[in-house]
């Protein structure tokens, strides 16, 4: 098992859901979630294997302990249930579970009512590759990159905090804003940062002196960040003495072309004027 072929594919409404994983019943959940073909029709009596030490390999773990380790995600995954918004009671994620202790293998089924969520996928799914997550240190940052990549094409998503606190079952912990911040929102976003493939910034909104909304922007690492959106305001408050628009600009947006930019010539023109320049040096050559 590859993680560099390893696929997670799921039902929006199950990144929207409430429930609540350790990081180790995460680790197991998606070893087997990435093993199924999200476009075939998956049954109740199929079973996905996970090895011990390919949990080891996957996620670059201490190979000690491992299988027992194993064991009790397993035990406490048997007994987890998860809460799809808009649909009445709840479900488990596995109904089965066996186990082959001199092999260090684990075997699972998933539940019939959780299938639906994983198989026959058409539309409004979310796909990222397995190994984007296996480095990460906390369950809730694997919740938090899935709740972003599902909006990679608009690369900015505002959550309201309430709704974060509740999907992710920590209504009752880290009431003040700050300690929901300190140990759940920093610290998954230091995860995805720093071991994932995109890289996050976030602020927050508040209504009067409360944080209501946290405002997420994203995008892949290799691709250059979008170009600071700057108003006429903005460039009039942080304009030094003596310096020109451009340079400001420039200053700000770190974007050499703005350094280049004629008197009174905008970005966009200045832009324009050097694709245009480059383009007659191209054709003299």
């Amino acid at each position: 098992m590859s993680k560099d072929y390893l696929v997670v594919v799921k039902d929006n409404k199950i990144i929207e859901a409430s429930y609540t994983l350790s990081l180790s019943e995460q680790r197991v959940l998606l070893a087997c979630i990435s093993q199924i073909d999200s476009k075939s029709t998956l049954q109740p009596d199929n079973k996905f294997h996970v090895m011990a030490s390919e949990i080891v390999d996957l996620m670059g773990l201490d190979s000690s302990n491992a299988y027992r380790d194993m064991k009790m995600a397993v035990e406490r995954l048997y007994n987890r249930t998860i809460k799809i918004d808009g649909e009445d009671g709840e479900m488990r994620w596995i109904y089965r579970k066996e186990y082959v202790k001199n092999e260090g293998k684990i075997t699972l089924y998933f539940s019939p009512e959780i299938i639906p969520y994983l198989s026959q996928l058409s539309d409004k799914f979310t796909a990222y590759k397995l190994k984007y997550v296996t480095q990460f240190k906390s369950s809730y940052s694997i919740r938090l990159y899935e709740i972003l990549v599902q909006w990679a094409s608009a690369g900015e998503r505002e959550v309201k905090v309430d709704w974060l606190r509740k999907i992710f079952q920590v209504e009752d912990k880290y009431k003040a804003i700050k300690d929901f911040k300190k140990y759940i929102v920093e610290p998954s976003l230091a995860d995805i940062n720093e071991h994932s493939n995109i890289w996050v910034e976030y602020g927050q909104r508040k209504s009067g002196r409360t944080v209501t909304h946290f405002q997420f922007k994203f995008g892949l690492k290799n691709q250059p960040k979008p170009r600071q959106q700057l108003t006429d305001a903005d460039i009039e408050r942080e304009a030094r003495p003596g310096e020109t628009r451009a340079a400001v600009i420039a200053r700000l947006t770190g974007n050499s072309v703005a350094k280049d930019a004629k008197p009174g010539e905008t970005f966009d023109q200045a832009l324009q004027r050097k694709k245009e320049l480059a383009d007659v040096k191209r054709k003299l050559r």
